[in-house]
């Protein structure tokens, strides 16, 4: 896939932004940002759903973003959604709108995946350091830890503690005291003690804030002189100040500084005990502040998946490696499980290659529940598939994957929400026939097979010698027979000769 303008969609707890780029060889030329303030994160009621007007806020703003990607490739945009997405229950039917209105599909992803795009767009818009970078993004509804070298972040952590979800909690009706603030910045302490061992074990040699937050106590601090003369960014010297201004002015409001923006106003009392706090537990004594942030990182995630360089694939070996599979036996079942793909679809054909995707990281990850226990393996992949942290995906992503190993072997009912039509049904009759053909975990060769896929469902023949001589194979698919009519999927598989077919199911009654 080659792409001259790419854009990257972040839904946030607070704003909603759009960034749009010129692709210039292996760079990015920012061509276009658009942004609104949704404050999505203050519409959770007490029962994690999201309210009518939060909703129709976020509806309007991503109609608006959606006349302005008019015209763009499915592949050139990548939209995300975080914290208030990740927790509200009626995720599902706000993102079928959201969807809708902006005319892409919106990902909700995880704290880390967050934290290792918003490292990536950080260090993508600073310049080239060798030395480590601690990167912080306070955002709406969670704070991004991201230690790094170069563009690559080694450790990944999200807190559940941003300015909307402080507001909620500390100054929900504005008004802001030392007593509130104090408690805030408790809270934020508590939160940041769980990792700073950790992170100041790894190291680094520059602290970067991110995001608005860090931008809005920047841009005060330095258009007001509350920092010490000379510097820029912020300092803990500066930041003391401008919490002494904030508690005497008594709402974020009421500040009579330069650069206050009315939008921001909402969040400042709880981005800056949050940054108090980091400031505080971390021993900074300065940060600077970069530009790049999420949408950015998306941005340059999504160039590395058009250059072969998708970090899902690093993942996934990662994973491979981790939970011990054996990958020559993963190289046996991928190479067949393509085989009979590519006698239904195009395996080349660009409509098809998330799915040829998707079936290759399955496939190779299809074992990692025997790391836990052999007896009901595939239960136990398909847990750590859903829960796990994987750079690069999705949960939507995630939870495909999860589908795909638990359904590769036993009864289909448990699938049966699935519709019909869906290609993961494609995807898993493929790596459900590789994984019982390569049972015995060899290198004998495969007899020759005919794969079609039928309206009702998939059609398989296979030489009679091989059926005569392999009886525990035989067996094994005419349980698969039973096992796809009843949820009313037919699977006939026959002989070669297609004029000599006969079906297995008459088999059984024999």
């Amino acid at each position: 896939m080659s792409y001259e303008l790419i854009a990257g969609v972040d839904l946030g707890s607070n704003s909603f932004r759009v960034q749009v780029g010129r692709i210039v060889g292996e760079q990015i030329h920012p061509l276009d940002t658009l942004r609104e303030t949704v404050r999505l994160g203050s519409g959770l009621t007490r029962e994690k759903l999201l309210d009518h007007a939060s909703q129709q806020r976020a509806i309007a703003a991503l109609r608006r973003f959606g006349e302005r990607l008019r015209g763009f490739a499915p592949d050139a945009v990548r939209a995300v959604t975080t914290d208030a997405m990740r927790v509200a229950r009626n995720a599902p039917l706000v993102l079928l709108q959201a969807e809708a209105a902006l005319g892409f599909p919106i990902e909700v992803i995880g704290g880390r995946e967050e934290a290792r795009l918003i490292f990536i767009g950080a260090a993508n818009a600073l310049p080239a350091a060798s030395h480590r970078r601690l990167v912080v993004d306070i955002g709406g509804g969670s704070t991004e830890f991201i230690i790094g070298e170069g563009t690559e972040p080694a450790l990944m952590e999200s807190l559940f503690m941003g300015g909307i979800s402080y507001h909620q909690r500390f100054f929900p009706d504005g008004k802001v005291d030392k007593k509130r603030l104090y408690a805030a910045e408790v809270s934020a302490a508590r939160e940041v003690e769980a990792i700073v061992v950790d992170y100041q074990r790894r190291g680094w040699g520059e602290a970067v804030g991110s995001s608005g937050a860090a931008q809005e106590i920047a841009t005060l601090l330095e258009m007001n002189d509350l920092n010490p003369q000379g510097d820029s960014g912020i300092t803990r010297e500066g930041l003391a100040r401008l919490r002494q201004l904030l508690i005497r002015a008594g709402s974020a409001e009421a500040l009579n500084l330069h650069g206050m923006r009315p939008d921001r106003c909402l969040i400042l009392p709880g981005a800056v005990a949050i940054m108090s706090a980091v400031f505080a537990e971390m021993g900074l004594e300065r940060m600077t502040y970069s530009d790049g942030a999420l949408p950015l990182g998306v941005l340059y995630d999504l160039l590395g998946r058009f250059a072969r360089h998708d970090t899902r694939d690093t993942t996934v070996a990662q994973f491979m490696q981790r939970y011990q599979v054996d990958e020559t036996q993963v190289r046996r079942v991928e190479r067949t499980a393509l085989l009979i793909l590519g006698q239904m679809i195009k395996l080349d054909d660009l409509a098809h290659e998330n799915d040829v995707h998707f079936l290759r990281w399955a496939v190779s990850l299809h074992e990692i529940g025997v790391s836990v226990a052999h007896s009901q393996f595939h239960k136990h992949g398909a847990y750590i598939l859903g829960h796990a942290d994987m750079s690069g995906f999705s949960k939507r992503d995630q939870a495909r994957l999860a589908l795909l190993v638990l359904g590769q072997r036993g009864k289909l009912q448990k699938l049966a929400a699935m519709p019909a039509g869906d290609p993961n049904w494609r995807l898993l009759f493929c790596l459900r026939l590789a994984a019982l053909l390569h049972r015995a975990r060899d290198d004998h060769p495969l007899p020759e097979m005919s794969v079609r896929e039928a309206a009702d469902g998939f059609e398989l023949d296979l030489p009679a010698r091989w059926q005569a001589g392999n009886p525990i194979t035989a067996t094994a698919l005419a349980d698969e027979v039973t096992f796809w009519r009843r949820i009313g999927i037919t699977l006939k598989v026959g002989t070669v000769p297609r004029d000599k077919v006969v079906q297995l199911e008459l088999l059984q009654k024999s």
